[in-house]
């Protein structure tokens, strides 16, 4: 593939190394070091000139570091004359920012946006944002996908004749009635009420549960808190099976130790936008490559070809979204 450079941070190369080699290209190299007052510089180490230029690197933990990063390589590619850039994030962690639901608090993921774009970023590629909104905060165009697919095509190994998919809010109850329709099940929603970040309460499920085979799915897993409290919820109406499904598998302070030790709990599945360390994993995770969805993103966006358009490809062994 002429004319087309890859980089990334330090966030995920394991990832950006996998969409290179789906799309037959190598991953171009990058530096990134620390002066003596601890500010960081990025040195894109390829030719940049006119170049279609793409720069991996989801926004985790630590997501300060990691966006400054990214800051510097769109700076850095302009300033090198690329023709593009494009951002690649998997993840986009300020998306959780996205209103303004107290008095004089920012809306982070906002100005993110903004300070992408004043550095440089001309196109955004992103997967499974928090909320529709924040696909509206950036002035650039984005291309939104989606891992409902890959997550469909691990299920399909299931008898799924008894399953309901069950959101935990009504919030994510649109991205759940997708997937449940994808893998012909039917489904529930929680009725959730968040008190701090680390602090929820599901009062009750609406749906039939009962007997039943169930799927939880969230867009993200963090603390787990919300997950556990509807674990609770769910044993109290009796299903026969669960399963937890999610798309970004962040797992932060030992909740999929908490979550894997649940003994009614069978699998916990997430896909690799973000890294899940090997130390860390347990027998019941299941991580899914988003790789191929994302190279064939790049692939269209590259050649000018629609990217929507993969919404309609056949599912197939696990297909691409878009």
């Amino acid at each position: 593939m002429r004319d087309i450079a890859v980089f990334t941070g330090s966030a995920h190369p394991e990832l950006a190394e996998e969409v290179c080699a789906h799309l037959g290209v190598p991953l171009s190299p990058s530096r990134v070091s620390r002066f003596a007052n601890d500010c960081l510089e990025v040195q894109l180490q390829a030719n940049c000139r006119e170049k279609d230029v793409f720069l991996v690197q989801p926004l985790v933990t630590p997501v300060q570091e990691h966006l400054v990063e990214l800051l510097l390589m769109c700076d850095a590619a302009r300033g090198a004359s690329a023709g593009r850039i494009t951002v690649v994030m998997p993840h986009y962690a300020y998306a959780r920012s996205d209103k303004k639901d107290a008095p004089r608090i920012s809306i982070g993921g906002r100005l993110v946006a903004d300070l992408m774009v004043s550095a440089g970023a001309g196109r955004v590629l992103a997967m499974t944002l928090h909320s529709p909104q924040v696909h509206g905060f950036f002035s650039v165009p984005v291309d939104h996908l989606h891992a409902l697919r890959e997550l469909a095509a691990h299920f399909r190994r299931y008898d799924l004749t008894r399953t309901t998919v069950v959101s935990p809010d009504l919030g994510n109850a649109k991205e759940a009635a997708a997937f449940a329709r994808m893998i012909g099940a039917q489904v529930a929603a929680g009725a959730k009420q968040r008190f701090a970040d680390d602090r929820v309460s599901i009062s009750s499920v609406i749906g039939e549960v009962a007997g039943r085979d169930v799927i939880v799915l969230d867009d993200e897993i963090a603390k787990g808190s919300t997950v556990l409290e509807l674990l609770e919820r769910l044993r109290e109406l009796g299903p026969r099976s669960i399963r937890v499904a999610c798309t970004h598998g962040l797992f932060a302070a030992g909740a999929l130790k908490r979550l894997s030790e649940q003994p009614d709990v069978l699998e916990i599945v997430c896909t690799n936008t973000v890294p899940v360390p090997v130390e860390e994993r347990t027998d019941k995770l299941k991580v899914l490559s988003i790789a191929p969805a994302l190279a064939e993103a790049v692939r269209r966006i590259h050649n000018g070809e629609s990217v929507s358009a993969l919404f309609d490809a056949p599912a197939g062994d696990g297909g691409q979204q878009g």
